[in-house]
């Protein structure tokens, strides 16, 4: 499917909402309709050619008084079917009976449907749409022949050719309807979905040193613990399935805590014919769906800068110490659980076999950067290091997600590693590497193209020092907090990390950096349109902060007063380098001295935040 195919389908479906829920609904509940009934409307026209014929067996079944349906499924084709009597565009026929139509028709699905239905709270919407008389304008918006969700080739009105949409193109569709919507609804960034780029960059890197190492006729375990909408376990298969030419079986796992997309990653694995009791639905921190099983790929983009306060209480138990056995070695920081999400991965990979397990995560900074020596974040990174488990980190360009330009990394994490790369660990600055692409896709304005894939996995494979390619030990990755008691003469010096910190207050560090994280550079320009998530998030992880600091904090001045400060840090830091100066007083000397140099002109208070 083409980009121009794929924006046609995306929105036809996005104006159904302006052109038939507006006045009914609120703008925020518009994707409560639109998008159950794309997936109804796909599970439709895959049902169809086969209706007439499992209606007559259904009528057998029950004429010979045998239970379950299950058997249903042979006829159909696929792992769901519907036994009413209609099809999306037979309620049409009927104009004042569609509503009581619609809910017979919707009480045919198969059981695993109604989960789905149920997931996306649909029948709740229906007494509305009744009463507003939208529903047969509604139903023949998703019938019209002005688009096709079929995997086969149609006609439009005008007896042109569709192309057929086959599973992929609807999850393509599926992600961007949903990215749109989030996107509409100021929703948190991590319930957002990670681009197909930045997917097939970690597929290549997962599989692609083991594609020779796969037993032929053997099937392999692939799992993700945020599988969203199910995109990353669909390109996965997809490209394992491509290496390995059909000769091996690979099997789907995933947990969701949204309703929502837990709905729709169901529905997808559905279509294709895989096993939906395989996708769980629920927080994998504190409710593990797979607590005794090990995968052997896996991949997934936590949820970064979000609470997992409401996990506290099943991971800690009630004696207040930490219960689960996949996050013994430590926990972050309550406002940041992306890194148990990389613990779960960890205790879920496989020892017994050749190949072990694969892992490939996406993290912000955070993940490398948070926690002093001691500390949960640095405790689990150890962990990861100290059993030469951690095998390569990637710095992705900025600008590659939907949601936010922030910087961002990948981690592989393996516990077979190659006989060269054992005992070290490779960075890969891929920062650099990308292309503008000609229509932004919300904050998504940079993309990989297939040679950015090809060059950054060859710098993988070979493991050799390169300007974009570093090699590490991996004791140059440790370090400890010692604190020396001497008389008090405030050593100081700069260092990267130090003017970093420069871009926040320091009693306001932890919300600002939260903040930064989030909505990035638009701090400066515009953060009065983020007031409402910043206020939703102070509330949900309970962030005691005085009504002054809270001002500060949404006014762009605060925000460009601290850039100027963390911009005269970092040309101080050229100017005068790392070095320590033992004595304070020679070191605020030395920093007078390099601001006359430089002309740099700050009032005493960024001056006193400088040193």
């Amino acid at each position: 499917m083409g980009h121009r195919v794929h924006s046609q389908i995306v929105n036809f479906i996005w104006n159904i909402a302006d052109d038939v829920l507006r006045d009914v609904f609120v703008r925020g509940k518009y994707r409560d309709i639109i998008l159950p009934f794309t997936v109804i409307r796909r599970l439709d026209v895959l049902l169809t050619p086969t209706k007439e014929e499992v209606l007559k067996t259904c009528k057998f079944l029950k004429k010979e008084k045998i239970d379950g349906l299950e058997g249903l499924t042979r006829i159909s084709g696929y792992p769901f079917f519907n036994v009413s009597s209609f099809t999306m565009e037979m309620l049409l026929n009927d104009p004042d009976h569609i509503d009581s139509n619609l809910e017979a028709y919707l009480d045919g699905f198969s059981e695993n449907v109604q989960v789905i239905i149920s997931k996306f709270k649909l029948r709740n919407q229906l007494e509305t749409m009744r009463d507003s008389n939208i529903t047969y304008a509604l139903i023949e918006k998703f019938v019209a022949k002005d688009i096709n969700l079929a995997p086969h080739e149609t006609l439009n009105s005008k007896g042109e050719k569709l192309p057929p949409l086959d599973n992929h193109d609807m999850g393509a569709v599926f992600e961007e309807l949903i990215r749109k919507f989030n996107e509409e609804n100021n929703e948190e960034a991590g319930e957002h979905f990670t681009p197909r780029d930045i997917i097939k960059l970690m597929t290549h890197i997962i599989f692609e040193p083991v594609r020779d190492r796969l037993a032929k006729g053997a099937a392999y375990l692939i799992y993700d613990p945020a599988c969203g909408s199910g995109g990353m376990l669909t390109e996965a298969e997809n490209y394992a399935e491509e290496i390995t030419a059909g000769e091996n079986k690979f099997h789907l796992y995933g947990q969701e805590v949204n309703p929502e997309t837990y709905a729709v990653c169901t529905s997808d694995m559905l279509i294709k014919g895989e096993a939906p009791g395989n996708i769980l639905f629920g927080s994998t921190l504190s409710k593990d769906g797979f607590p005794d099983k090990e995968f052997d790929f896996m991949l997934s983009n936590p949820p970064y800068g979000k609470s997992w306060k409401i996990d506290m209480d099943d991971i800690f138990g009630e004696k207040k110490q930490i219960t689960d056995h996949r996050f013994l070695k430590g926990v972050p920081r309550s406002s940041d659980g992306q890194l148990l999400f990389l613990s779960n991965m960890a205790a879920k990979m496989k020892h017994s076999t050749e190949l072990g397990s694969r892992v490939a995560s996406v993290h912000n900074g955070s993940a490398l950067f948070t926690g002093d020596a001691g500390s949960g974040e640095s405790e689990i990174r150890r962990w990861l290091i100290e059993n030469d488990w951690l095998d390569c980190i990637i710095g992705l360009p900025k600008d590659m997600f939907y949601n936010t330009g922030i910087s961002t990394y990948i981690f592989i994490v393996t516990n077979r590693k190659a006989a060269e790369r054992k005992g070290k660990v490779q960075l890969i600055d891929a920062s650099g590497m990308y292309e503008k692409m000609r229509r932004n896709l919300g904050k998504k304005s940079n993309s990989l193209s297939a040679g950015h894939i090809d060059e950054i996995t060859r710098l993988y494979l070979e493991f050799k020092e390169s300007e974009q390619s570093k090699i590490f030990k991996n004791d140059d990755f440790g370090f400890e907090k010692i604190t020396v008691e001497r008389p008090l003469r405030l050593a100081a010096r700069f260092s990267s990390e130090g003017v970093a910190a420069l871009r926040y207050i320091d009693l306001l560090r932890e919300i600002m950096e939260w903040m930064y994280s989030r909505f990035g550079d638009s701090v400066y320009s515009d953060i009065g349109q983020h007031k409402n998530p910043i206020e939703h998030y102070l509330e949900k992880n309970e962030v005691k902060i005085s009504p002054a600091n809270k001002r500060k904090i949404l006014d762009e001045k605060t925000w460009k007063k601290q850039a100027r400060v963390m911009e005269a840090g970092q040309r101080l830091f050229v100017e005068i380098g790392e070095k320590e100066y033992k004595d304070f007083n020679i070191f605020r000397r030395v920093v007078d001295l390099a601001l006359k140099k430089l002309g740099i002109k700050l009032d005493a208070a960024e001056t006193i935040a400088l040193t």
